[in-house]
């Protein structure tokens, strides 16, 4: 088992745009996801094999840097929802996209969460990555200790503080801008897996409707029988086809689009809880402002190194967090951009082949008539 992970600065030494999530292993209910990930120096590769909870293992000491100045202002990428093995329909409808065809979508989704944080100008110098991603031992399993990111209590007890209002017009228009983008972003992944599920039943209803024309097929030297077990078995091809181009195209939504749209939404919940954790540092700012006033001239020495601590530290968040929403907007415009084109590339290359193939079929009947 690796040794507890110190928080200290480390240079990665793998290539971030070479780290591959590979295969995944199912062994009963549990899951291990195989990291193939290049070595900077171009002379092999690391190969490990790492659970769920290693990837939570990893998540948890990116948030746990409360030394790190600045680092509530990070927007963290965001880690896929756990998959399982014959996952409930809750769980499926939880992962979305990512609870589609096989692995690869949900495969797809671990190695750009890898990538993104390979790529990060903080989170990248924790040394908890380069263990995670080149260490052949698994991560330890210890719990890391209670932290600002800890959710769930953020969101029970400071609930009250999302609609306080920001002193600083850029971060409070940027909540107002996220707010909508956040609900638009969910709402076009859930109408585009739909879209997505519905073209799947389709090609299942082509595939038993092709097999179901066999059942047509009768034998004998009768021409007019011979004739009709021949057109039924011609329509048959025709079905099977339709089903084969119905299922790629649906394979082409699901690893484009699908996944681009699916990780949009996830990022833009990211930013939320960036811009909702600066919120709460606000709010301390202000308390801590309010009692240095307030303060008796016995605590006001006290009282006024907490409110320049807490001022500094605010001023730390609110710097990484502007060059975050920069950065962040700049990706989020090349990603989709990029997710569109491979979804034209796809299905035009999809519909070329599939009109070629249905065109065989059209001369095939015609022969037939």
């Amino acid at each position: 088992m690796m040794e507890e992970v110190k928080e200290v600065t480390s240079t990665l030494s793998v290539d971030r745009h070479n780290i591959n999530v590979t295969e995944v292993l199912k062994d009963g209910d549990s899951l291990t996801f195989l990291i193939v990930s290049q070595k900077l120096s171009g002379t092999g590769e690391y190969h490990v094999a790492r659970a769920y909870d290693d990837f939570e293992w990893l998540q948890q000491h990116l948030f746990s840097q409360e030394d790190v100045p600045g680092i509530q202002g990070v927007i963290f990428p965001p880690l896929p929802a756990k998959a399982q093995v014959n996952a409930s329909a809750k769980v499926m409808k939880q992962l979305g996209f990512l609870g589609l065809g096989e692995w690869q979508p949900y495969c797809k989704a671990l190695e750009t969460f890898l990538r993104q944080i390979a790529a990060h100008s903080i989170l990248s110098k924790n040394k908890a990555v380069e263990i995670f991603l080149t260490s052949s031992d698994p991560p330890g399993r210890q719990r890391v200790r209670k932290n600002i990111f800890n959710r769930l209590s953020q969101a029970v007890e400071e609930k009250r503080k999302e609609g306080h209002k920001d002193v600083d017009q850029f971060f409070q228009t940027e909540r107002d801008h996220n707010l909508v983008l956040a609900g638009c972003a969910k709402t076009a992944a859930e109408r585009f897996l739909d879209v997505v599920q519905t073209e799947q039943k389709i090609a299942v209803a082509c595939g038993h409707f092709s097999a179901a024309l066999h059942l047509c097929v009768e034998p004998g030297e009768d021409s007019d029988k011979q004739a009709f077990s021949k057109a039924c078995v011609k329509l048959s091809e025709v079905f099977d086809s339709m089903k084969k181009n119905m299922t790629s195209v649906a394979e082409n939504n699901v690893s484009t689009l699908g996944l681009g749209l699916d990780l949009e939404s996830r990022y833009q919940e990211a930013e939320k809880e960036m811009l909702f954790r600066r919120t709460c540092k606000l709010v301390e700012l202000e308390s801590a402002r309010r009692n240095a006033e307030k303060a008796k001239p016995v605590k006001k020495a006290a009282m006024e190194e907490v409110k320049k601590a807490a001022e500094t530290e605010f001023d730390h968040i609110c710097g990484v967090a502007k060059q975050e929403i920069a950065r962040f907007q700049g990706a989020r415009v090349e990603m989709l951009q990029q997710a569109l084109v491979q979804w034209c590339e796809k299905q035009l290359l999809t519909a070329k082949e599939s009109a070629e193939q249905f065109n065989q079929h059209l001369q095939a009947l015609r022969g037939m008539a």
